[in-house]
């Protein structure tokens, strides 16, 4: 039996839906990750913005244009926010962002398998470990989010946060087949497990042979115990996606994310002071209700006082049942002009950081081959090409100009 695990969204999505296709394979199941012909298809839903949302809800019509007889699964944010919508182009399965062990309890049904369904003490939900790809295993290590900014709707359907066990955690990057891991969640900052914070866990990962990269943290969650456990590892990738969302002390109380902006000065201050050559990485809101002029030069200035690697910069999206979804929108044409202006300031500021590395020599793990180069990435995220088919290896690299999306490298 052939089945199809296609995912829309976030990294965490990703790791649920390898986790699925690891148990449908060990039941025997053919399992495609694209959308092809297949007998049954697991989509995994977005509801981060309006556009994702109607993906999702599309994505029922593309798979039966593959196969109008076969068996559909939903699940995902999308489908926890609206089940309604789901249910009614008459599929075989509706599930939701939590509970993902559920829809492999009824996946199982179909193949004769018994799978059970299990939870932690603190309410983490167990699944099997997804299927590692060849450089890069993404690691979950919580779920859900307890911040409720005004313009997020993902607390109210992932929930509150829920903590894995870290020798879960330890076991699995020990395990997977890849020269890094990335530890990722929906909040990774908000990670407790009996007592142990993310620092508590990163110092568990000390002894691992391998690099580790985190995902998105929060400002509130860097100090110099956090830092101090991330220098403490044998090869940590110095790259910090801090989530800043508005330059703006005001805009910043309205989304409700409780710093200010010299508050996250400071902590990008405090990641240089350990790691003078990280990449700082951000997300920037474009058009937040009531954002002013004076706001939106205060997001732009703010790219090159933080020295940022790479901005995430992306459109204010209305979610029903947010806070800011009662707040009069900016019109879209301002939210156009100023996403432009910042996507502008933020190629700027990458071009900046990569020609500070050109000349030095990084460790890079290469991935895929582009053309006569193989591509890989350095541990603050530079995308590096070296000539010749170099897959899979870690390679001490001397970067020796730019080329293409990052630089040009040479064995060094």
């Amino acid at each position: 039996m052939k089945v199809c695990v296609f995912t829309l969204g976030c990294k965490v999505n990703e790791v649920e839906s390898g986790s699925f296709m690891s148990a449908l394979k060990s039941w025997g199941a053919e399992v495609e990750s694209r959308l092809c012909p297949a007998d049954i298809y697991v989509l995994n839903t977005c509801a981060v913005t309006r556009e994702a949302e109607k993906k999702s809800r599309q994505l029922i019509a593309r798979a039966r244009k593959y196969n109008p007889q076969a068996k559909i699964f939903v699940c995902g944010c999308a489908a926890e926010k609206d089940a309604a919508a789901f249910r009614a182009k008459n599929v075989s399965y509706v599930g939701g962002a939590q509970h993902k062990n559920a829809v492999l309890s009824a996946l199982a049904e179909l193949f004769g398998a018994a799978y059970p369904c299990t939870d932690n003490e603190q309410g983490y939900e167990k699944m099997p470990a997804p299927a590692s790809p060849r450089t890069r295993a993404f690691i979950k290590i919580e779920d859900g989010c307890n911040n409720f900014c005004s313009y997020c709707v993902i607390p109210y359907l992932r929930g509150r946060v829920r903590s894995r066990a870290p020798e879960e955690i330890v076991a699995e990057v020990a395990a997977c087949g890849c020269p890094e891991a990335v530890l990722t969640g929906i909040n990774i900052s908000a990670y407790s497990y009996d007592g142990k914070g993310l620092a508590g866990l990163i110092s568990a990962l000390g002894g691992v042979e391998k690099r580790i990269r985190l995902g998105s943290v929060e400002c509130g969650g860097v100090d110099e115990e956090f830092l101090t456990a991330c220098r403490n590892l044998k090869d940590f990738a110095p790259q910090f996606h801090l989530s800043l969302q508005s330059g703006s002390d005001e805009v910043l109380k309205k989304m409700n994310r409780r710093y200010t902006r010299a508050q996250y000065l400071e902590k990008c201050a405090l990641i240089y002071k350990f790691f003078p050559d990280a990449a700082i990485t951000t997300d920037i809101i474009a058009g937040f209700p009531g954002e002013t002029e004076q706001d939106f030069e205060q997001s732009l200035s703010i790219i090159g006082e933080a020295g940022f690697a790479r901005v995430h910069a992306f459109a204010f999206s209305p979610r029903e049942g947010t806070v800011a979804f009662r707040m009069k929108d900016t019109p879209h044409a301002v939210k156009e002009e100023r996403l432009h202006r910042l996507l502008q300031a933020g190629a700027e500021a990458e071009n900046k950081f990569i020609d500070r590395n050109i000349g030095t020599v990084q460790r890079v793990i290469f991935e895929d081959m582009e053309g006569d180069y193989t591509a890989g990435y350095t541990g603050s995220y530079i995308k590096v090409y070296c000539k010749g088919d170099l897959r899979g290896k870690v390679c001490d690299v001397r970067l020796v100009g730019r080329y293409s999306e990052g630089a040009l490298g040479e064995l060094a």
